[in-house]
């Protein structure tokens, strides 16, 4: 199986009692100033760090007493399961992470992003999303972790060496593999695929020296990380969206201000529905881009397809109940078939 890649709608009671108890560390208080360390595999300058140095500005102008917002790129402070884990002690208090990353806190988040072919567009995306966005959120915050924005980052599609059309083409190649995602790799194993785990500043490089020959990425991510330059055919299914969120630890969002709380809280909004419009218009625009500087692009014909959806169909009984909790796994089905039913399919 070719793997996936690698971003609360209210706040509770709680959090806002909270601020006015004694020893609370609210600027209000007296306390240290608040400060936000933001982690992420974004390249920097990229449109997804561009939203995140607004929405940083935003909060800063509201939290005010000296605020600090910093933002990390690039996997500088290590993968999607390292962050996690630094958000976890303290090192970071935020991140914006694919579900690659956000399933290390909350497993059912992976629903929408690990289930292949199964969303036929972005309108399938995001009526799911908002179907389970509440219940999802609080099960965050119960993990200790309050989301603040959701985004995307376009679809999957696979980059690889040689050309290849097929489910069997793929077999011959290994393939990258996120180094977190155990599971994943043994169902790959299971079907005769070659997953390598790696962390995505490994690819370039496994991807020269001949470690992989393919890897699942969005266009823009290849276009950005040079990948397309070692691995020039990129296959054209919508295998999976790449979700994503941006989350802050509940300890950081309850030592905000009320006011740096709201202020995050709609930036966050913001950001998410500008990262999600404009991550879907780069497809085409990076595609057209690799394409000038020699990237071919593969179309599965009406067969090819078939075997392609057959795979798809194959994996949803193994993924269900290891990768995506039954239940959740159950309700994504669910939401889909009520969405579908209205628009005649």
């Amino acid at each position: 199986m070719p793997p996936d890649f690698d971003i609360h709608r209210r706040h509770t009671a709680l959090s806002l009692i909270s601020l006015a108890l004694p020893g609370t560390p609210a600027l209000a208080q007296g306390g240290p100033a608040a400060q936000l360390r933001i982690g992420t595999l974004v390249p920097k300058n990229s449109l997804y760090h561009q939203s995140l140095l607004e929405l940083g500005e935003s909060w800063r102008a509201a939290q005010g007493g000296g605020a600090r917002f910093v933002v990390f790129t690039d996997g500088s402070q290590g993968g999607e399961a390292e962050i996690a884990r630094r958000m976890r002690i303290g090192q970071l208090q935020g991140a914006l992470m694919s579900v690659v990353g956000l399933r290390e806190i909350e497993p059912t988040v992976a629903a929408l992003q690990t289930l292949p072919l199964l969303f036929r567009d972005w309108d399938e995306v995001d009526y799911v999303r908002e179907k389970m966005r509440p219940a999802m959120e609080q099960r965050f915050l119960a993990k200790g972790f309050v989301i603040v924005g959701w985004g995307d980052a376009g679809w999957v599609r696979f980059f690889s060496k040689e050309p290849a059309f097929r489910p069997d083409d793929f077999k011959r190649m290994k393939f990258f593999a996120w180094g977190s995602e155990p599971e994943q790799q043994a169902i790959m194993k299971s079907l005769g695929y070659t997953p390598v785990p790696l962390e995505t500043a490994d690819i370039l490089p496994a991807l020269q020296t001949g470690m992989i020959n393919v890897v699942p990425s969005t266009p823009y991510f290849a276009l950005a990380g040079q990948v397309f330059n070692t691995a020039p055919n990129m296959l054209e299914i919508n295998w999976a969206p790449i979700v994503g969120a941006l989350v802050v630890t509940q300890r950081a969002w309850e030592a905000m201000t009320p006011a740096g709380q709201q202020a995050l809280r709609a930036a966050g909004e913001k950001a998410g529905l500008q990262m999600r419009a404009q991550a879907r218009k780069e497809v085409d625009e990076a595609v057209a881009a690799m394409r000038k500087r020699g990237l071919v692009v593969n179309k599965p014909n009406a067969e090819q397809m078939r075997e392609w959806n057959a795979l798809a169909d194959s994996l949803y009984p193994r993924i269900r109940g290891s990768m995506v909790p039954a239940e959740t796994f159950d309700e994504v089905f669910m939401h889909l078939k009520a969405f579908r039913s209205t628009r005649g399919r």
